[in-house]
């Protein structure tokens, strides 16, 4: 499989005070495309730091990303709002709908920014993305009206309607109940094994056990890095394996 994202040697440095806080410290990874990535750590490690970058809304002190072989670490505000909403998907932990807008609607949104579609050919595809993720028959509906699991559902059709080729997660069942949770990584699950590079960021064992590849971060730098060849890893494994790179 080919490199979707390849990041070298990457930095990301705050000045707090007189001091400067290495947020990325000289990361390198790369992500192929179909993978199912978990990045996991602490407070403070720097996975929320990688996250943005790698989604293109933050930028690096230094270093090298390439995302679907184009180099964007150097790229203005601009270009990269275009790389956003042509290339990429995401799902928040607070789902980010606008709360007076139907989940049409709310799906709708990311062609309304490129305008790739008729106004027929959008509606179409929300409504089948909508469908695609078991919201049909709630299409009207405004946030209010859906419980958290199902705007999550809607956060994720949405992320789906550019047909991005990888999704960025950022805990995604953080204010979801054991039920909603499981359901939105099934989903997860199924769109992973359809294709789609999903990267996750999780502090949750059981969550992050729903990928097949690892991690693990501390001060900034890349502790562990677990393809976990054979398969999924169960919520024990993906436990040890975390404090075994923190210890």
């Amino acid at each position: 499989m080919a490199n979707l994202i390849e990041i070298r040697d990457m930095y990301k440095i705050y000045a707090i005070g007189d001091e400067p806080v290495h947020a990325l410290d000289g990361v390198s990874l790369s992500v192929d495309e179909g993978e199912f990535v978990a990045i996991m750590g602490a407070s403070g490690s720097g996975k929320s730091t990688m996250l943005n970058i790698l989604g293109c809304l933050d930028v690096p002190t230094s270093g090298s990303y390439l995302l679907d072989g184009v180099e964007v670490a150097s790229r203005s505000a601009t270009e990269l709002a275009h790389i956003r909403n042509a290339k990429l998907g995401f799902v928040f932990q607070n789902f980010n709908l606008l709360p007076r807008t139907s989940a049409l609607e709310n799906v709708e949104l990311p062609d309304l920014y490129m305008g790739r579609l008729s106004m027929r050919a959008r509606r179409r595809r929300a409504l089948e993305l909508l469908k695609r993720v078991g919201l049909g028959g709630r299409h009207s509906h405004t946030p209010a009206q859906l419980s958290g699991g199902q705007q999550q559902r809607v956060a994720i059709a949405r992320a789906l309607m550019n047909n991005p080729p990888v999704l960025f997660a950022d805990e995604p069942t953080g204010n979801l109940d054991t039920k909603s949770s499981i359901e939105i990584m099934n989903l997860f699950t199924e769109l992973s094994d359809e294709g789609i590079t999903i990267v996750m960021v999780t502090h949750e064992d059981d969550i992050a056990a729903y990928a097949k590849r690892h991690i693990v971060m501390r001060d900034g730098k890349v502790m562990r890095d677990d393809h976990g060849e054979g398969g999924r890893k169960s919520v024990d494994e993906v436990a040890r394996l975390v404090k075994e790179a923190l210890a």
